[in-house]
């Protein structure tokens, strides 16, 4: 490939683009981004190796774009980029949410659909800007297609091959499937995190909370410590799968409760170990795929 397009030079953008130039998949890197501190931290990293805050003046040189932005800019990046794309260029994204992505493909690139690759890697970090990237980051990582009806075989080979060239195993899925999946494993533990921390946050004695927080409190509300303006627009854009998780979640709240309320000691055993021998069996699979 001779010029990939990063739209969004971060942890994700930057990893992607680190990783391909170090496995000689990529000639020449082009960051595009609203932030001139961050791009220019990209190009004196060596992560891109040209930038522009212009994405409609560099895409016509794009044989790739990834859309590493934000899901709520996506649909202005497509609609900028939309008439000047190469009729072989392939756009793809790493968005947490494919469904919305999917209308925005179809809205904005209806002629180029042929070569529009919706993706996810499952990797990530609280950590954002260019600094963030970093070889590796994607090493025994998962990444998810979901490709449009649209979307020929090679477009999408051709996306897989380079997210393998980054050390990823590539799944596919039907966009709906994934979202309605990552409602459950990813979005909602977010939305509980951040809650959470605004929960003590608020309190009287937040300080004093604060101050005797240790590993537990750490742990739990460590992805507490992520992109706000990417997690609300993941919220928006998945908002109809996460209400029935969230609801699923207040009734097994409502559940604790009553159990804690009744002082009914077994049966608060036996939500303790069945969540238990759950993370067990999660966490023992994780390792194996040399995950963690």
């Amino acid at each position: 490939m001779s010029t990939l397009v990063v739209v969004g030079v971060g942890l994700i953008g930057g990893s992607f683009a680190l990783s391909l130039k170090r496995a000689g998949k990529v000639q020449h890197v082009i960051g595009v981004g609203r932030t001139l501190e961050n791009l220019t931290r990209a190009l004196e990293l060596g992560v891109v190796d040209e930038i522009s805050q212009d994405l409609a003046a560099v895409a016509s040189r794009a044989d790739m774009v990834l859309l590493a932005c934000p899901v709520g800019q996506m649909g202005r990046m497509m609609q900028s980029m939309a008439p000047h794309l190469p009729p072989h260029a392939i756009v793809t994204d790493a968005g947490s949410t494919k469904g919305d992505v999917a209308q925005l493909f179809a809205q904005y690139l209806p002629q180029q659909l042929a070569n529009c690759v919706p993706a996810h890697p499952i990797a990530g970090s609280d950590l954002s800007g260019a600094a963030a990237a970093q070889y590796g980051l994607y090493e025994k990582r998962k990444v998810v297609l979901t490709p449009l009806p649209q979307t020929t075989m090679a477009a999408c080979d051709t996306v897989a091959e380079l997210w393998q060239a980054c050390g990823a195993v590539i799944h596919r899925m039907r966009p709906e499937e994934h979202d309605s999946v990552f409602a459950t494993v990813s979005h909602l533990p977010h939305l509980l995190a951040f809650a959470y921390v605004g929960m003590v946050a608020g309190k009287e004695d937040a300080r004093r909370c604060f101050d005797f927080a240790a590993t537990g409190f750490r742990d739990f509300t460590r992805i507490a410590g992520s992109h706000p303006e990417m997690w609300k627009d993941i919220t928006m854009a998945n908002r109809s799968a996460l209400l029935d998780e969230l609801e699923r979640y207040r009734q097994a709240l409502a559940t604790l409760t009553a159990q804690v309320e009744a002082a009914d000691a077994d049966a608060l055993a036996q939500t303790f170990d069945t969540a238990r021998a759950a993370r067990v069996g999660w966490y023992q699979r994780f390792l194996r795929e040399g995950q963690s």
